[in-house]
Protein backbone atom coordinates (compact mmCIF):
# COMPACT_ATOMS: atom_id res chain seq x y z
CA UNK A 1 0.00 0.00 0.00
CA UNK A 2 1.40 3.34 -1.05
CA UNK A 3 0.32 6.55 0.64
CA UNK A 4 1.10 9.86 -0.97
CA UNK A 5 0.69 13.16 0.80
CA UNK A 6 0.58 16.64 -0.59
CA UNK A 7 1.93 19.33 1.72
CA UNK A 8 0.18 21.99 -0.38
CA UNK A 9 -3.24 20.39 -0.06
CA UNK A 10 -5.93 22.22 1.90
CA UNK A 11 -6.67 18.82 3.47
CA UNK A 12 -4.66 18.02 6.60
CA UNK A 13 -1.97 15.37 6.31
CA UNK A 14 -3.63 13.05 8.82
CA UNK A 15 -6.88 13.32 6.82
CA UNK A 16 -5.02 12.48 3.59
CA UNK A 17 -3.62 9.36 5.25
CA UNK A 18 -6.98 8.27 6.70
CA UNK A 19 -8.80 8.87 3.41
CA UNK A 20 -6.25 6.90 1.39
CA UNK A 21 -6.50 3.96 3.78
CA UNK A 22 -10.31 4.08 3.55
CA UNK A 23 -10.06 4.14 -0.24
CA UNK A 24 -7.61 1.22 -0.27
CA UNK A 25 -10.10 -0.80 1.77
CA UNK A 26 -13.19 -0.04 -0.32
CA UNK A 27 -11.27 -0.68 -3.54
CA UNK A 28 -10.09 -4.06 -2.25
CA UNK A 29 -6.40 -3.19 -2.14
CA UNK A 30 -6.52 -3.74 1.62
CA UNK A 31 -8.57 -6.62 2.98
CA UNK A 32 -9.78 -7.64 6.43
CA UNK A 33 -6.79 -8.73 8.50
CA UNK A 34 -4.20 -6.94 6.36
CA UNK A 35 -1.69 -4.98 8.39
CA UNK A 36 -1.06 -1.31 7.78
CA UNK A 37 2.46 0.05 8.25
CA UNK A 38 3.45 0.82 11.82
CA UNK A 39 3.14 4.43 12.93
CA UNK A 40 6.90 4.85 12.99
CA UNK A 41 7.43 3.15 9.64
CA UNK A 42 4.82 5.24 7.82
CA UNK A 43 6.00 8.45 9.49
CA UNK A 44 9.55 7.69 8.37
CA UNK A 45 8.46 6.86 4.78
CA UNK A 46 6.44 10.08 4.53
CA UNK A 47 8.98 12.17 6.48
CA UNK A 48 6.31 13.43 8.87
CA UNK A 49 5.73 13.49 12.61
CA UNK A 50 4.62 10.10 14.00
CA UNK A 51 1.84 11.88 15.90
CA UNK A 52 0.24 12.72 12.55
CA UNK A 53 0.10 9.05 11.55
CA UNK A 54 -1.08 8.10 15.05
CA UNK A 55 -3.94 10.61 14.73
CA UNK A 56 -5.05 9.07 11.41
CA UNK A 57 -4.85 5.53 12.82
CA UNK A 58 -6.71 6.60 15.97
CA UNK A 59 -9.56 8.02 13.91
CA UNK A 60 -9.75 4.89 11.77
CA UNK A 61 -9.74 2.70 14.88
CA UNK A 62 -12.46 4.80 16.50
CA UNK A 63 -14.55 4.43 13.34
CA UNK A 64 -14.12 0.63 13.39
CA UNK A 65 -12.04 0.54 10.22
CA UNK A 66 -8.75 -0.48 11.81
CA UNK A 67 -8.21 -2.67 14.83
CA UNK A 68 -5.19 -2.55 17.10
CA UNK A 69 -3.72 -5.95 17.96
CA UNK A 70 -1.26 -6.37 20.81
CA UNK A 71 2.22 -6.75 19.41
CA UNK A 72 1.00 -6.71 15.79
CA UNK A 73 0.09 -3.08 15.23
CA UNK A 74 -3.05 -2.18 13.33
CA UNK A 75 -4.95 -4.35 10.87
CA UNK A 76 -8.04 -3.81 8.77
CA UNK A 77 -11.04 -4.67 10.93
CA UNK A 78 -13.99 -6.73 9.79
CA UNK A 79 -16.78 -4.46 8.65
CA UNK A 80 -19.04 -3.31 11.43
CA UNK A 81 -21.21 -0.30 11.96
CA UNK A 82 -20.00 1.55 15.03
CA UNK A 83 -22.35 4.46 14.36
CA UNK A 84 -26.12 4.61 14.41
CA UNK A 85 -27.97 4.98 11.12
CA UNK A 86 -28.74 8.60 12.00
CA UNK A 87 -25.04 9.35 12.62
CA UNK A 88 -24.00 7.65 9.40
CA UNK A 89 -26.57 9.71 7.47
CA UNK A 90 -25.39 12.89 9.21
CA UNK A 91 -21.76 12.18 8.26
CA UNK A 92 -22.70 11.35 4.67
CA UNK A 93 -24.70 14.56 4.33
CA UNK A 94 -21.75 16.63 5.58
CA UNK A 95 -19.51 15.11 2.91
CA UNK A 96 -22.16 15.49 0.21
CA UNK A 97 -22.82 19.12 1.15
CA UNK A 98 -19.13 19.86 0.82
CA UNK A 99 -18.86 17.98 -2.48
CA UNK A 100 -21.90 19.64 -4.04
CA UNK A 101 -20.90 23.12 -2.86
CA UNK A 102 -17.39 22.73 -4.27
CA UNK A 103 -18.64 21.29 -7.57
CA UNK A 104 -21.20 24.05 -8.04
CA UNK A 105 -18.59 26.68 -7.17
CA UNK A 106 -16.40 25.20 -9.90
CA UNK A 107 -19.25 25.63 -12.37
CA UNK A 108 -20.37 22.03 -12.82
CA UNK A 109 -24.03 21.32 -13.61
CA UNK A 110 -26.22 18.83 -11.77
CA UNK A 111 -25.85 16.34 -14.65
CA UNK A 112 -22.06 16.70 -14.69
CA UNK A 113 -21.84 16.19 -10.94
CA UNK A 114 -24.08 13.13 -11.11
CA UNK A 115 -22.11 11.66 -14.03
CA UNK A 116 -18.79 12.11 -12.20
CA UNK A 117 -20.18 10.66 -8.99
CA UNK A 118 -21.46 7.56 -10.79
CA UNK A 119 -18.08 7.08 -12.53
CA UNK A 120 -16.24 7.46 -9.21
CA UNK A 121 -18.51 4.99 -7.50
CA UNK A 122 -17.95 2.48 -10.30
CA UNK A 123 -14.21 3.00 -10.01
CA UNK A 124 -13.77 2.66 -6.24
CA UNK A 125 -17.08 1.40 -4.91
CA UNK A 126 -17.92 -2.14 -3.89
CA UNK A 127 -18.46 -4.63 -6.67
Amino acid sequence: MQIHISAGSPQSIYRQIADQIRQAIVSGNLKVGDAVPSVRQLAKELAINPNTVAKAYSELTRDGILEGLSGRGCVVASRKNVFSKAERVRRLELVLDSLVSEALTLGFSYDEIQERLVKRFEKIGPE
